[in-house]
């Protein structure tokens, strides 16, 4: 299906950008008075993160190893089915499928080489398409899929044994970025991952996108908050892209800010502008900023927030209107007074407040009946009080428009049975 080189759609997207510059604003057609449609109710997103970044909701490490390349996919396949059916019997509609954890694919891409925690091979073909199929078994079953991304990452460590792989995909048919491009690649967090403040990376990005689009019946594509992501021992040296294209900015985190800006109106014109109908969105830490930095911040006093860690000025993007809908990582409970879940709820919504971005919010499932000294409210009742506060919240509080749940592997362990059973009761199918 895929014939085309990453060259040739190197050209090909070329093209399509200069066709779309200066088009952002697209001209309407003129309004005709007409009998105003009767409104109908969208149902709220009750969707689920999986996970496929070290094999962490699937596919089992049993798959991988097991004896046959037919055995293994009829396990990854018969554990995708498995994972769906639960989530209609749930009540959940929406999955948002890791199909891009890394530099590498879950899917048939002429610009990304083949996950390894299908095979245990980079660029090893897995003899079928995950995202095809997982989209087609969604479909079948009423449930939404987003292709969930990590736009920069490209390993989760920076290991010889990784490097050795990623340059062994130079004689497969689809080379990694790390193999082709390597004066794009920094380490940062441990990992490697590409640098941000290149145009010619975030053109690399947006192709990525681009072609997923164009090829798959996805419902939406979201990018993670894995934007500059560095740690205090392990920063991103982005000294040279800086000295080069910084010049205008006054300090180096107005530049990355706008770095992350570039690629976010990019992603979402080229979508917008392919298939309108996919939506465009992303999940980015809890804390836009703190009110103590920005008296527009939220009432918080959280470390990791995404202005200053990640470099991404999240408000920005809904209030331009680039993204469909964003959904915050609220992973707090009422009880955290650094960070409350309910003052980060009303400040996100009244943040997409009189805008075009919906908000779906994510929370914690991981953290459910797990003890923590900071925040006991997780263990109180197995964890159902705190869940149904939440849930409460998002269902009552205008503005917004569903809850993401994180992740799917935590439908399925012990410490969240009661929890689950409760989703159940509230979200699931009446017979």
């Amino acid at each position: 299906m895929l014939q085309s080189t990453g060259r040739r759609w190197f050209l090909a997207f070329s093209l399509l950008v200069c066709l779309l510059a200066g088009c952002g604003d697209r001209e309407k057609p003129k309004e005709q008075p007409q009998t105003p449609p009767t409104e109908q109710k969208v149902q709220p997103v009750r969707g689920v993160w999986l996970t496929t970044a070290y094999g962490l909701d699937w596919p089992s490490r049993a798959s991988v190893t097991t004896f046959s390349d037919a055995e293994r996919i009829r396990m990854q396949q018969q554990e995708l089915i498995a994972k769906l059916d639960n989530m209609v019997r749930l009540g959940i509609n929406t999955v948002y499928f890791q199909a891009k954890p890394d530099g590498t694919a879950l899917y048939r891409s002429a610009l990304l080489p083949w996950s390894p925690v299908l095979t245990g091979t980079v660029g090893k073909d897995p003899g079928y398409d995950p995202l095809a199929f997982v989209i087609e078994q969604a479909h079948q079953r009423g449930l939404k899929l987003h292709a969930w991304l990590n736009p920069y990452r490209i390993t989760m460590d920076t290991s010889p044994q990784t490097v050795a792989a990623l340059n062994a995909t130079r004689y497969t048919t689809v080379a990694s970025v790390y193999a082709q491009h390597p004066d794009w690649v920094r380490t940062a967090s441990n990992r490697y991952v590409l640098d941000p403040g290149l145009p010619e990376v975030r053109s690399w990005v947006t192709q990525v996108v681009s072609e997923l689009v164009s090829h798959y019946a996805i419902d939406g594509v979201q990018f993670d908050d894995y934007f500059y992501y560095e740690t205090p021992d392990s920063r991103l040296n982005d000294n040279a892209s800086w000295q080069r294209y910084g010049g205008e900015f006054a300090n180096r985190g107005d530049w990355r800010r706008n770095n992350t800006l570039a690629i976010i109106r990019d992603v979402s014109s080229v979508i917008r502008t392919l298939k309108p109908d996919v939506e465009f969105g992303v999940s980015p830490a809890g804390i836009w900023r703190n009110v103590a930095d920005d008296e527009r911040g939220s009432a918080t006093r959280g470390g990791n927030t995404a202005y200053e860690a990640a470099y991404a000025d999240t408000r920005q993007w809904v209030q331009q209107g680039l993204l469909d809908y964003i959904a915050p990582q609220l992973y707090w409970p009422f009880g955290r007074e650094v960070a409350r879940y309910d003052t980060l709820a009303h400040w996100w919504a009244n943040t997409v407040a009189g805008t075009h971005t919906r908000l779906y919010i994510g929370i914690a499932l991981y953290k459910v009946n797990q003890p923590a000294a900071n925040e006991p409210d997780w263990t109180i009742d197995g964890g159902v009080s705190e869940l149904k506060r939440q849930l409460d919240l998002n269902e009552s509080l205008p503005g917004v428009d569903g809850t993401i749940l994180f992740r799917e592997d935590f439908l399925h362990q012990p410490q969240t049975h009661y929890a689950v059973e409760y989703l159940q009761q509230r979200w699931g199918r009446k017979s």
